[in-house]
């Protein structure tokens, strides 16, 4: 189908930082409120797939929105109250447009 997917490149590179936009959109979407404002670096970068938030309850998931992984330290996510290792992460997979570059 013509228009399906996404051909540009992506904007984000693996270990690029990012932050999590912290909105609530109000509608369906799949971005944890646990990473929402968090700080993480690209891990992967999946490629295009279907929005889920355009594609849920009917839609058709166009345009096809960028993939990506990102890596969070734990602490980073729960503060104090991760009494684990420092050093453990966690990796989501976040669509592009959730995310903001973040200078180093």
């Amino acid at each position: 189908m013509a228009g399906m997917s996404s051909s540009r490149a992506a904007s984000l590179a693996i270990g690029d930082m990012v932050a999590v936009r912290a909105d609530d959109p109000g509608r369906h979407h799949r971005t944890p409120w646990f990473v929402k404002g968090k700080i993480g670096r690209i891990a992967a970068v999946n490629g295009p797939f279907f929005n889920p938030e355009s594609r849920a309850h009917g839609g058709n998931g166009c345009p096809q929105r960028l993939l990506y992984s990102v890596v969070f330290r734990q602490i980073d996510i729960w503060g104090e109250r991760y009494g684990e290792d420092g050093l453990d992460s966690l990796l989501v997979d976040l669509y592009e447009h959730w995310l903001e570059p973040v200078a180093e």
